[in-house]
């Protein structure tokens, strides 16, 4: 591998071809900056600022806990979990972050984490106050339950009671009867001494346990007692869980203390609340008075504890977005200066990293602010270091063409400076999409949706997507490309929903007769010339159709797959030029090339002669017999002068192309090994240490041992997967035929067959339902399902048929420290 510092002066000139923003990208160079420690921090701030600085952890062999700065990122997490502690309260209180923090001044960083702590203990003693009182109000409003329902039962048992007394005094004075009561019974009901006092616990229970609590009751006293219930309207707040319930209030009455401690146990494990309860009606209503004061009382509390707490998390939110920023780039900052190594003095911090060439001038008018800014005595040094470490890849992208890079970046990030299919992938993958879904009404739908999303992008970018949303919108620039692309294939295809119209002048064919009204084209003539543009309207509907339309659209894929795979291996001379590899371009361009035009190129050029010269010759013969029976006479289907003789020069050239990509370059890179080290063996003796440093790192690269067995598998295989390839890689185009015969058939089976058929009835309600059928199967199949397999299908031809030509994609991104990048990462 050369020096690449070399290679950014060579591109700088010009190089092999004209600078290009996304052909290559950007020249890179590892930049060695010492700062002085007392304005480290302000000069990472300043990098994050610019965000053109990738640094090299010089600490690698440290845990994160051994590092100069980990109090400082422990204390950085601090805050943060105080910041998400105010979010989640802000949230539950439903107010929003204010942007007016963006207007303000800069805060101390210390002050802030003092701030911050003040904040949360006070939130905290007011959410825990707040907490209690609740649970207080919420025990008071059960207990206001219990009073009442409980005094309606005794209310009613008193009542009954009475009524049974006065039954009984009255059948005492008349005659005595079997009826009556025993004497026992008699001098219970009559002396009160005589009466078994019986005790009761009163409460609320889980509606969903009661059945289970009285049954359980009764199984433990052994039916030794006696529970009311009733239902509550509405469910309640539990003072424990905080969460609505819906419960009952239930007054057990039994007798002895053994059957009490039963049901007291019982209750705790039914998370049934007790509360006391008297009989006495004068104190019930006493009660029922003081507890309504009290809940009273206690909404009042708890009303200006809540504006308390909500006025606290006002304040918060007018700076919490400065907060919030300010905490992240400080984390940030310390995590990195926690990247640098200390200078053997601990007086400076020195950094490693990649930088672009044309931001040098911009990194160092930001450390000359920092050390002007910080009151630093001494200035900070920037360094370029020549190095054989690969660089990143940096391409310098906007808005539009950022989602074109992601799609090849999904593939592999290029190699540093290699040719980017991006370039070409802004055209050619929209357009190949776009073969696949020639239909210009459903283009023209896809560009409405996608216009929304361009024309709304500054408030959608604001704005919290669900995950398929936020993929569209990414990729809206593409979508739009696609439909444009779409359009334009449509009116190739002459299709509108798959019904054809005559836009650009009148149909050349015409009926030879009045009576071929509804004949195929064995009843018409041509009778003006060919129609200007596109598919001839007449075409569509005929018994011919779809064999003229199959062989046009399965002759088009061969001709654009054929010229996309050529245009791969050029740009594979192209980064062999670049590089100075002689040995690509001699021993993989020239053979590549020759390999794929001998056999496919040549059936390209049939193809066009064939639609030229209006020749019936079947080109399947022509294919087959070139390799089966290359001496024979073509016959009728030779299409030129010459034809024969061509085949048999292009037949040889490819059978020669093969052994031309096997066996050169593997004996040709074994030589150049053997001469290296050959000229290695005497060297002149070096003094300093970096020049021994320098010949340590050129022994690693140089004098690791040439395995010529595995170079030459390697390349066995790189010629048998081209050979391979050229073939499987060209019927793989015909996917492009393919999808855009099932789309139109499908879109022609929807017009005809739902719209068409529904018209047919002369029935509105018929009529309205097949309106919805057919636009519900559009959206949903066609604008959707299609949309999708298209998409998928130009994907693979791009990441495999093309991309494998030349992009090895074996690189890595260029990663800069930005604070803009953090913010996209939290979003």
């Amino acid at each position: 591998m050369g020096d690449y510092r070399g290679l950014n002066v060579r591109r700088d000139r010009g190089g092999c071809c004209p600078p290009m923003d996304l052909m290559r990208s950007e020249a890179m160079q590892l930049v060695r900056i010492i700062v002085p420690v007392e304005s480290a921090h302000l000069t990472l701030s300043y990098l994050g600022d610019l965000g053109l600085f990738q640094f090299k952890d010089l600490n690698a062999d440290k845990s994160p806990f051994q590092r100069t700065y980990a109090n400082q990122i422990k204390r950085c997490g601090e805050m943060a979990r105080k910041l998400r502690l105010f979010r989640e309260q802000m949230a539950k209180a439903g107010i929003a972050h204010s942007e007016m923090a963006m207007t303000q001044t800069r805060i101390d960083f210390d002050e802030m984490e003092i701030k911050l702590g003040e904040l949360e203990a006070e939130l905290i003693e007011v959410n825990s106050n707040n907490e209690k009182l609740q649970r207080s109000y919420n025990e008071l409003l059960e207990y206001m339950l219990v009073l009442k329902k409980a005094g309606e039962f005794f209310y009613s048992a008193q009542s009954s009671a009475t009524a049974q007394h006065r039954e009984i005094e009255a059948r005492q004075i008349g005659d005595g009867s079997i009826d009556s009561p025993l004497l026992l019974e008699q001098e219970m009901l009559t002396d009160p001494s005589k009466q078994v006092k019986l005790g009761f616990v009163s409460g609320l229970v889980p509606k969903e346990k009661a059945m289970a609590f009285e049954r359980i009751l009764f199984r433990a006293t052994r039916g030794n007692m006696y529970l009311r219930q009733a239902a509550v309207d509405d469910p309640v707040i539990d003072p424990i869980s905080g969460e609505k319930i819906a419960k009952n209030v239930f007054v057990v009455f039994y007798s002895g203390e053994r059957a009490k401690t039963k049901i007291l146990k019982i209750c705790e494990a039914f998370g049934a609340n007790r509360y006391p309860f008297t009989d006495d009606i004068g104190k019930q209503m006493q009660m029922i008075s003081e507890v309504s004061g009290k809940i009273t009382e206690l909404k009042t509390t708890i009303d200006l504890g809540m504006l308390h707490r909500d006025n606290i998390l006002k304040n918060i939110s007018y700076q919490f977005e400065q907060w919030n920023n300010l905490v992240r780039t400080e984390k940030a900052i310390y995590h990195t200066l926690n990247m640098l190594s200390l200078d053997v003095t601990k007086k400076c911090l020195v950094a490693e990293g990649w930088s672009p060439v044309f931001a040098t001038s911009q990194i160092q008018d930001a450390l000359q602010r920092a050390t002007y800014d910080s009151n630093s005595q001494v200035g900070s040094i920037f360094q370029v270091l020549h190095t054989k470490e690969s660089p990143p890849t940096y391409f310098q992208t906007n808005k539009f063409t950022s989602a074109f890079q992601e799609i090849v970046d999904a593939y592999g990030i290029a190699k540093y400076q290699e040719a980017n299919p991006g370039v070409y992938t802004i055209i050619t993958f929209p357009f190949l999409f776009a073969v696949m879904f020639g239909d210009w009404g459903h283009g023209m739908c896809l560009l409405l949706a996608t216009l929304m999303l361009i024309f709304r992008e500054k408030k959608l970018s604001s704005q919290k997507l669900g995950d398929i949303m936020e993929m569209m919108f990414g990729g809206r620039y593409v979508i739009m490309m696609m439909a444009l692309f779409s359009i334009y294939t449509g009116l190739i295809y002459n299709e509108f929903f798959s019904v054809p119209f005559e836009m650009f002048g009148r149909s050349a064919y015409a009926c030879r007769d009045p009576s071929c009204r509804d004949a195929t084209t064995d009843g018409l003539v041509k009778v003006r010339e060919a129609y200007p543009f596109g598919v001839d309207p007449k075409w569509h509907g005929s018994r011919t159709e779809l064999p003229f339309l199959n062989s046009l659209k399965m002759k088009m894929s061969i001709l654009l797959g054929v010229a996309q795979m050529n245009l791969g291996i050029i740009l594979s001379y192209f980064n062999a030029k670049f590089f100075s590899n002689s040995l690509n371009t001699w021993y993989q361009f020239i053979p590549q090339l020759i390999f794929l035009n001998s056999l496919f190129g040549y059936l390209s050029l049939l193809i066009i002669v064939k639609w030229c010269t209006g020749s019936q010759a079947d080109l399947y013969h022509v294919m087959i017999y070139m390799f089966l029976s290359p001496t024979d006479d073509l016959g009728e289907n030779q299409l030129f002068p010459g034809q024969k003789t061509l085949q048999l020069v292009l037949l040889l050239l490819a059978l020669i192309s093969v052994p031309w990509m096997l066996f050169p370059k593997p004996i040709l890179l074994r030589k150049q090994h053997n001469e290296r080290h050959q000229g290695q063996s005497y060297t002149v003796i070096h003094n300093t240490e970096e020049s021994l440093e320098i010949e340590e790192d050129h022994d690693s690269h140089d004098h690791e041992e040439f395995e010529f067995s595995e170079v030459f598998v390697h390349q066995l295989i790189h010629t048998i997967e081209f050979v391979l390839g050229a073939v499987s890689n060209t019927a793989s185009y015909l996917r492009l035929w393919a999808l855009s015969l099932a789309h139109s058939e499908l879109s022609s089976v929807f017009y005809e067959k739902v719209l068409l058929l529904a018209w047919g009835f002369n029935n509105i309600a018929i009529l309205i339902i097949g309106i919805v059928v057919f636009v519900c199967a559009t959206i949903g199949v066609l604008l959707v399902m299609e949309t999708l397999s298209a998409f998928l299908h130009a994907l693979r031809l791009h990441w495999v048929e093309f991309q494998n030509k030349f992009y090895e994609g074996d690189g890595y991104k260029f990663a800069p420290f930005s604070f803009a990048l953090l913010a996209d990462e939290e979003d």
